[in-house]
């Protein structure tokens, strides 16, 4: 007998998301793994990025969830869909407050609702030492540190905001570099834990173009985490000011990051856009 699930389908700069709650999925017969990869797939499925699930009795904080891949990998944390999840909740009336805190595997992460219906996220400190991120360097910070793929050398950053990111500046068209080299990258034996790979331009002081490989996605619109770990990278580099715009291909995003090299123990805070695309039921 198949079972009937009920569920919002978010998105995030066209980073998307599936969100079901935690005490409908008592009578579903599938693992949490089979049921990110049933629900995310685009053609047997109802397609997204992730899965969020809603945890019913969270602990210590405001709320908990738990996220997935789309290939039924459990993420630390995912930006775009901590906003959505933020929005989830305020829109359906969980909560009355504007400012929450949400348990993730990468600690408590704490949104905000502004006005106008854009969400604030404070991601808290980037991990700038190598063995927590984790990648195989002989040195924390990991900056410009070589890396040969396919026969093309790149030179990457290290940064971790609850999830591992490498990143790389160039000149080249970034998509084609994430489409080619972002699969080799991400199970590359450096990152034990695998890693996202963000290919990063930058514009000016104030404006960068990120495009992303996802660690158990591939190529997505958008990564906030990605974009939150681009400008602590641009910054640590002094390519950029504390203050940038991250253009990634479903838009963009705001990041603040007051850190530096000598003080780099300072949160990093993420605004843009969460939006809801669809409810339904689906049969399982």
């Amino acid at each position: 007998m198949k079972s009937k699930l009920s569920f919002t389908k978010m998105q995030g700069l066209g980073n998307d998301f599936v969100i079901v709650e935690e005490e409908q999925l008592k009578n579903i017969p599938l693992s949490r793994i089979d049921l990110a990869k049933q629900l995310c797939g685009r053609r047997l499925g109802i397609g997204a990025d992730g899965l969020i699930i809603n945890v019913k009795q969270a602990k210590e904080t405001d709320f908990e969830w738990d996220f997935y891949n789309s290939d039924g990998s459990v993420a630390e944390m995912c930006g775009n869909g901590i906003r959505c999840f933020a929005k989830y909740l305020k829109e359906n009336s969980f909560t009355q407050k504007d400012e929450f805190t949400v348990k993730t595997l990468a600690g408590i992460i704490t949104p905000h609702i502004n006005d106008e219906g854009s969400v604030t996220v404070n991601m808290g400190n980037p991990i700038l030492e190598a063995e927590k991120i984790p990648v195989k360097a002989d040195k924390s910070p990991v900056l410009k540190h070589l890396l040969s793929v396919k026969g093309k050398e790149f030179e990457f950053s290290a940064v971790s905001m609850g999830n591992p990111h490498c990143l790389i500046f160039s000149s080249e068209n970034t998509k084609e570099l994430a489409v080619e080299y972002g699969k080799d990258i991400e199970f590359n034996p450096i990152f034990p834990k695998k890693t996202n790979v963000e290919f990063i331009k930058v514009l000016s002081k104030n404006e960068i173009n990120v495009d992303v490989w996802e660690r158990g996605c591939g190529i997505t619109k958008a990564c906030g985490t990605g974009a939150c770990a681009s400008v602590v990278a641009a910054i640590l580099n002094n390519f950029t000011d504390n203050e940038v715009v991250v253009n990634l291909p479903g838009g963009s995003l705001k990041i603040r990051w007051e850190g530096s090299l000598a003080d780099p123990k300072q949160d990093v805070f993420m605004t843009g856009p969460a939006e809801f695309v669809f409810f339904g039921e689906v049969l399982l």
